[in-house]
Formats: structure tokens, sequence, C-alpha cells
């Protein structure tokens, strides 16, 4: 079972470093997690949020790193350089996530750019019975969706709502909008590329 991330504590010991509580994390220590966590949780934030931009993925990211820490503890090499760990993992989680997010954004906007009518403003009528023809497929696609992955991706395209917003306004995990936005877009790309459609080209 995963120990719960702690509230920050300033009364926690300043005696032992770093580097002995990530050995005791390795060996199954969870108080050793709250201290570290007690320590470094807001350098990890500010870390992730001055990459991010963003304080919900941030603080999101903050705890990915503290159960990941947890988790995979046993099998880390030996941490010498503990806050120089963090910082490390911490960056490059995420700039991962910035790409994610970056790539989800594209795939929206060209899903946007295939489906208004001001992309093209005064369409021929071959143009206007191409662009019928490429949304049917996207409303078909769409269909194919299982009905969390449809429902997240309409909110966010058709009412411009943030992940947050969604999470609200559907009654559900942040965690679980985004991972029904990410598999949703991911299996309408498919869907797409499969039915030839020349957007993604």
């Amino acid at each position: 079972m995963e120990p719960k991330l702690p509230q920050p504590n300033s009364s926690e010991p300043s005696s032992t470093t770093d580097e002995a509580l990530f050995v005791a994390l390795k060996n199954g220590d969870s108080s050793a997690l709250s201290i570290l966590f007690n320590r470094h949780g807001r350098l990890v934030y500010g870390l992730a949020l001055k990459i991010l931009a963003n304080s919900q993925e941030a603080e999101d990211l903050t705890q990915e790193i503290f159960l990941t820490l947890w988790r995979k503890a046993s099998s880390n090499p030996d941490c010498r350089f503990f806050v120089r760990y963090l910082v490390t993992v911490t960056r490059s989680r995420a700039i991962d996530k910035l790409r994610d997010r970056t790539r989800q954004l594209k795939l929206v906007e060209r899903w946007g750019q295939t489906m208004s009518n001001e992309a093209t403003p005064a369409p021929t009528p071959v143009e206007q019975a191409t662009f019928a023809e490429r949304s049917g497929r996207i409303y078909n696609a769409l269909g194919q969706l299982p009905e969390k992955q449809r429902q997240v991706i309409e909110l966010a395209y058709n009412q411009g709502l943030s992940q947050s917003e969604i999470a609200k306004q559907i009654d559900i995990p942040l965690g679980t909008v985004k991972t029904c936005t990410r598999q949703g877009l991911l299996k309408l790309k498919r869907i797409l590329l499969d039915s030839d459609l020349s957007i993604y080209e």
C-alpha cells in the first residue's frame, strides 16, 4: 500500500541526511518519504510549475514524482546527490508532460481547422462537399470512442473547457479526464488514419 503524501511540516528532524533517508526509503521506511517530501516538495513543485505553467499539473507531477520514488526506491541506483536527482527527474518528467500537452493541442487544432467553416471563407462546391465528408468521418470516428473519451474531447473543443473545468462539470477525477483525453485523441487519430483521412498528412 502506498503512503499518503504528507502536508509540509516544519518540525521534521533535520539531522538525517537526504542520502540516509533515501537508503531508509529503499528499505521500506515510509516515514523517510514523509521527511523527504517535507524538505523538497516545494522545490519539486516550484520547478514543475516553472516548466508547466499550470498549478494543477505541477501539483499532480509533484505527487507522481514522490509516489514513484516510493514505488521504485528499491530499484533506484545509489543516490549520493539526492537533490540533483530530484531536479533531474522533475525536469525530465515536466518536459515530457509539456511535449505530450503540445502534441495533444496540435491534434485538437488540426481537428478544429478541419471542423471550422472559417478555414475556408468562400468554399467552392467541391470544397463544401469535401468538408462535409471529412466532418462526417470525424463525427463517425467520435461516435466510435467510449462515451467518457468522446465527452471530454467534445467539451474541450466545443466549449473550450480546461481539463480541470471538465472534471468539475462531469464530476470525475482530473486524472481520469487526462487519461480519457489522451486515450480518446490517440484512438480518434488511429480511427481517422485507418479510414485514409488525409488531414494528418
